[in-house]
């Protein structure tokens, strides 16, 4: 046990939170709507060096905000994809109902997972395609901003939620985690309360305090009603609910930060990215940062979580708790034996 402790030190103190990749590059293109019409998308991915191994990238499906271009998310998905992802950022233009009447602009909706996956999927076998020989269409992860958050947690359950779905929807077996700032999910709460039936799939929830959209409270109610872990709350102190886009929004949020804009966007990427890395792709440094060491070392976030055991760590306790039941019982039959 006590080497096992040891090693887990000597991982955290090696552990680099910082982006695995360099630099980040970004193409634009069109992603065809089940619907028949068809959405304008960013995608950004990281450059490879030459002393790069090649690896396959998970795909990180970027759900805008409420009425937020696709461009506002720039410097936010470009950090992300420096973490080994390739990051899908499309404009999707719809009609949403509710009882208070309509809007059209700039929505998503929980169909956007589907037909991104069904795009990524044709892109792997496209030759003219910069991410052609990169692509792991097997694993997607969700990211997402305030009304974009939602539909993603919305999606993560496999209802279609109104408001936040069109006709139908199944999750594809491919979503495998998500991330979501300045989101809450209070859709549907009754008198049994909120309850958010994850599955087992993972969800962090990135809140800033001087949100005045989105408030922590219902953020906190959120994350309270995610019922399987893994999952994380990360409070960022001074940043509003536009601390994820290249500018502070002056007119949709009442409340300015008081955090740099640019250390309140690598903020929400890093740990977002790391989160996805830990608990999707098995990056033991990158989950022993975000559910043990990472608090304590970032002065700029404060976080409460609930791990999941990773199955390696589970083994190695199971068999050190074997090898000391072996020991008791060869101390006891030499005692035995002495006595005899």
């Amino acid at each position: 046990m006590i080497t096992l402790g040891v090693e887990q030190s000597a991982a955290a103190a090696t552990f680099n939170p910082a982006p695995q990749f360099d630099s980040a590059v970004s193409y634009s293109t069109m992603i065809p709507r089940s619907d028949g019409g068809i959405d304008s998308a960013d995608i950004y991915y990281p450059v490879l060096s030459s002393t790069d191994p090649q690896q396959p990238l998970p795909i990180a499906l970027f759900l805008q905000g409420a009425l937020v271009d696709k461009s506002d998310y720039s410097t936010f998905a470009n950090t992300v994809a420096r973490y080994g992802f390739v990051v899908v950022v499309p404009n999707h233009i719809r009609t949403a109902v509710n009882p208070m009447g309509s809007i059209t602009g700039l929505l998503a909706e929980q169909q956007q997972v589907n037909d991104v996956l069904s795009y990524i999927k044709n892109e792997k076998s496209t030759l003219s395609s910069p991410i052609a020989n990169s692509l792991d269409p097997s694993t997607l992860v969700l990211l997402g901003h305030s009304f974009g958050g939602a539909v993603g947690i919305a999606a993560i359950q496999g209802n279609c939620v109104p408001i936040l779905c069109t006709g139908t929807f199944n999750r594809p077996q491919e979503l495998k985690g998500g991330a979501f700032y300045g989101t809450n999910f209070l859709i549907g709460r009754g008198s049994g309360g909120l309850l958010i039936d994850n599955d087992n799939i993972p969800i962090a929830l990135v809140q800033g305090n001087r949100d005045g959209v989105a408030t922590t409270l219902n953020a906190e109610l959120t994350y309270d009603a995610i019922q399987d872990p893994s999952k994380a709350f990360i409070s960022i102190p001074g940043a509003n609910h536009y601390g994820i886009t290249n500018e502070d929004n002056l007119i949709r949020d009442p409340i300015r930060p008081t955090l740099e804009q640019d250390v309140a966007i690598e903020t929400i990427a890093r740990w977002s990215a790391l989160f996805l890395r830990g608990t999707v792709l098995n990056d033991k440094g990158a989950f022993d940062y975000v559910f043990n060491t990472g608090d304590a070392l970032d002065q700029n976030v404060s976080v409460e979580s609930v791990a999941k055991p990773i199955p390696e760590y589970t083994s190695v306790v199971s068999l050190l708790g074997l090898g000391l039941m072996g020991a008791s019982s060869l101390l006891t039959h030499q005692q035995k034996l002495f006595k005899k």
